[in-house]
């Protein structure tokens, strides 16, 4: 008789269908045997573009070159190197109106074209003002 723990055994293939094949590290693509600090150029390929360093998984390096790689950016960056951040400026999009801000706005263009209609009359008044002005002088 076979037990239920026997029957729901997985094959090791079974225990992670998502799995994805390694990705290999530019050091051993390029055959870097030594990372200089002063070697800016392969550093930057390991830092994001906020100047965060990028993790095993992405880069594909082992533990040992990880290591080394850390190292190498902290001291370039000690010595002015690299930058410790870099700053990106966010260019914010108008977002869509929320329920209460349908109401605000037709409120608010309301009052604008109130405002501008006053002015407008104002100005009028104004110059015809001026033109009753100009008569009696004359």
């Amino acid at each position: 008789m076979s037990s239920k723990k026997n029957s729901k055994v997985r094959s090791s293939k079974d225990a992670n269908p998502k799995k994805f094949k390694k990705k290999t590290s530019i050091l051993v693509t390029d055959k870097v045997e030594y990372i200089d600090y002063k070697d800016v150029n392969l550093l930057t390929r390991f830092v994001s573009d906020r100047s965060k360093i990028r993790n095993r998984r992405v880069t594909g390096n082992d533990v040992q070159q990880q290591r080394e790689i850390a190292n190498a950016v902290k001291n370039a960056r000690e010595m002015a190197l690299l930058p410790y951040t870099k700053r990106v400026s966010q260019t914010r999009t108008s977002r869509a109106p929320r329920d209460g801000d349908s109401r605000r706005s037709e409120r608010s263009e309301e009052q604008v074209v109130s405002q501008v209609e006053s002015t407008e009359i104002e100005s009028t008044e104004v110059e015809m003002a001026d033109v009753v002005d100009e008569i009696v002088e004359a």
